[in-house]
């Protein structure tokens, strides 16, 4: 399968990848849904609760004490999967990442165009004036995080019952309809709006590389049930 996967990428001219958690589970960042990710384990309140618009409006405290514990990993770095993306994309042969991660890691690895369906926890704005801060503001902080206006700061993050940024879905939409191949990798496809996206693909070659299977494992051209980073380090080299 690697030797299949190296042989289409060579011949690909436009390659998109759409990952999910898998992708930042190599670099130490929990993920929600694996037997061990964070819906699994026991809070005063189920993460997807703690992690919804109405939560946050009502119990923000609650809600940063969650967040900064198992949301904000400031000191995590990329890992093999972020870094041949690079390479990639540096060659010319990757025109983009439509990624389900809020990490950032594809941009400190060195990716350039990477579209962030769910935000990004190293953006922060007042609710009341919109003045921007940095993650370490957050991390530093203690209680309910105010600007200097006296406004709630909010990560830039999509919370449940928030719907998604209308140009970066119109821009993936536009990627995906467009490249002649697409990874799909380190996600399990049952998180919507966002897994919808690749309904968009009308390429040459559709590939999964996930740990466990996927409803779109059939419909694959090459299926490498494996690491993400494992495989992408090994075919692109």
């Amino acid at each position: 399968m690697y030797d299949e996967l190296k042989k289409a990428i060579d011949e690909s001219k436009s390659i998109v990848f759409f990952g999910g958690a898998g992708v930042s589970t190599e670099s130490g960042i929990p993920d929600f849904r694996s037997v061990d990710g964070l819906y699994n384990q026991k809070y005063k309140f189920p993460p997807e609760i703690i992690l919804s618009h109405t939560f946050f409006m009502r119990n923000t405290k609650d809600f940063y004490d969650f967040y900064r514990e198992k949301m904000l990993c400031l000191d995590v770095k990329p890992n093999k999967a972020h870094l041949a993306l690079t390479k990639l994309e540096k060659e010319s042969k990757l025109k983009g990442i439509v990624t389900q991660n809020i990490d950032g890691l594809h941009q400190a690895a060195g990716s350039k165009n990477v579209y962030e369906l769910h935000g990004s926890v190293l953006r922060n704005y007042c609710m009341k004036c919109h003045k921007f801060y940095p993650a370490e503001y957050i991390a530093e902080s203690t209680g309910v995080p105010h600007c200097t206006c006296g406004g709630i700061i909010k990560p830039d993050v999509v919370l449940y019952e928030e719907g998604l940024d209308d140009r970066t879905i119109n821009e993936s939409v536009k990627l995906i309809a467009n490249c002649d191949m697409l990874i799909i990798g380190g996600t399990s496809l049952n998180v919507y709006p966002a897994a919808g996206l690749i309904q968009y693909f009308n390429g040459k070659y559709l590939v999964l590389i996930n740990k466990s299977e996927t409803p779109v494992d059939r419909k694959a051209d090459i299926v490498i049930h494996d690491s993400i980073g494992k495989v992408l380090s090994n075919v692109i080299e």
